[in-house]
């Protein structure tokens, strides 16, 4: 298993880094299209997606959420997210945070409405997902969540909220799920971290669901030179992540990987990478 992990891992770096990410230059379009209508909407999210012309029924999904100060358009032409679907052959949903549900367009992590299961963003995220998975029936079993730095504390809480529904996720950057209640201990968590036993983080989001299956597997990426979210989050973030016993306060490597274990029953359901790169760096989509 943790053989077939590691190469599953490698060749997935290797396609991503053959591929050009973003477009430096003004022939950029847009593809990304918005739906207005797909559920009641509690959290006041406005939906994009692009499902390229190639995928067939059984395609699998994933759902990208922005950092602050973005907009689903902005994150797709940094992070080339449209490109990789269609070259890949995925449907792809942008969910959008609106100005006037948070002036900087952060995603609400850190709002009580926003951190539970059918209710606030997470419920908006959800309806998203099932809108499309229906109209184009795509595979259920392969939907994917990934979010950049408040969108990453967003997967983050999403993989807590609905284990279920997602077979994997990707956090950059981002935040454990309920690592902070309200603006100003958001902002606190973020630059000086949160400390907690391993066992409290995973216990939080044993509690988001009455879960009882396989979890999602995981991969935590952050950036060894970030400035805007300590990198002592990402540990963190693993056992949030999966709902794993891991145990962070390991040294970091520099540039590297950690597989972690996902607690009884379970190998491998987590895997954490570091890079020499600051967030701003994947979020325009250089190296």
């Amino acid at each position: 298993m943790a053989r077939s992990t590691r190469a599953g891992a490698a060749a997935l770096v290797e396609r991503l880094s053959a591929f050009r990410w973003g477009d430096g230059g003004t022939s950029w379009q847009p593809k990304i299209e918005e739906i207005t209508e797909f559920g009641s909407n509690p959290g006041d999210l406005r939906m994009f997606s692009f499902v390229p012309a190639k995928v067939r029924a059984g395609a699998p999904l994933v759902v990208a959420l922005h950092g602050c100060g973005q907009t689903a358009a902005s994150y797709d032409h940094g992070i080339g997210w449209s490109k990789l679907a269609e070259k890949l052959g995925f449907a792809l949903i942008l969910p959008e945070q609106k100005r006037a549900n948070n002036f900087n367009r952060c995603f609400g992590w850190f709002c009580p409405a926003d951190m539970e299961r059918d209710s606030g963003e997470p419920l908006s995220v959800r309806q998203m997902i099932a809108l499309l998975v229906a109209r184009h029936r795509l595979d259920p079993a392969r939907v994917f969540v990934t979010g950049l730095s408040a969108g990453g504390a967003m997967a983050c809480t999403l993989l807590a909220t609905y284990p279920e529904v997602f077979a994997g996720g990707a956090i950059v950057a981002g935040m454990p799920y309920k690592a902070a209640y309200g603006r100003v201990d958001a902002l606190s968590a973020m630059v000086h971290g949160r400390v907690r036993p391993s066992l409290v983080w995973a216990g939080l989001v044993r509690a988001a669901s009455s879960h009882k299956g396989n979890w999602p597997r995981v991969s935590v990426w952050h950036g060894t030179e970030d400035r805007t979210v300590s990198l002592s989050m990402a540990p963190r973030s693993s056992s949030s992540g999966s709902g794993s016993t891991a145990c962070p306060g390991r040294r970091l490597p520099s540039i590297g990987s950690t597989v972690i274990g996902g607690g009884r029953g379970s190998t491998g359901r987590v895997r954490k990478w570091w890079r020499n790169m600051s967030w701003t760096a994947w979020r325009t989509g250089r190296r």
